[in-house]
């Protein structure tokens, strides 16, 4: 998401980390429960997550852009994370690239609050970034962000598929990554 801005949908808002303890809290619970984090190798601690939550600041202060909090527009309250951001902290085929991404609290999945995010985001990163390309990337397992990555009109790229050099070894069942890929639309009556 890009630095400074706010996106609303109908029923979220869409706006960049505060210091807030309740973002805090929330921040770390997505990045320590087990079941939101049944695809990923780390649980952080609060500490760790709090300081994995400074190094997002400072990449979005860095490279203009980064992943923000999902939050209700009814109540302000925080759901979740989404955003798009430079894939900078690993190498692969299809690197450099923008990802877009997305994690939600457990009692928010099912309400297509990833979608409606990820869909704003996606539109955000075409029109107000002017990017041409963002990409995608779960573990094939992971089957509820692979179907977000479907509903938002991404497709697959078999040929960037690959092994995730950040996932340890003790992760075997976690390394192996399918990639999507979005493009942003051709402009009409071009030549």
């Amino acid at each position: 998401m890009k630095l400074g801005a706010e996106i609303t949908t109908e029923r979220l808002l869409i706006r960049h980390w505060t210091g807030s303890d309740e973002d805090r809290r929330v921040f770390h619970r997505l990045n320590s429960d087990e079941t939101v984090m049944r695809f990923f190798a780390v649980r952080r601690t609060r500490p760790e997550s709090d300081a994995l939550l400074e190094r997002i600041w400072a990449a979005t202060a860095e490279h203009g852009m980064g992943f923000g909090a999902i939050c209700l527009a009814s109540t302000g309250e925080p759901i979740g994370f989404s955003g798009v951001a430079p894939v900078d902290y690993f190498e692969a085929a299809f690197t450099p690239a923008v990802e877009i991404g997305w994690r939600l609290l457990p009692e928010h999945w099912g309400k297509g609050y990833a979608t409606e995010a990820a869909t704003a985001l996606l539109r955000h990163g075409f029109t107000d970034l002017g990017l041409q390309k963002i990409v995608a990337f779960a573990v094939p397992a992971n089957i509820a962000s692979v179907n977000v990555m479907k509903r938002i009109g991404m497709t697959p790229n078999p040929s960037m598929d690959f092994i995730h050099p950040n996932i340890p070894d003790t992760h075997p069942h976690l390394k192996r990554h399918v990639i999507y890929e979005a493009h942003a639309p051709r402009a009409k009556g071009g030549t």
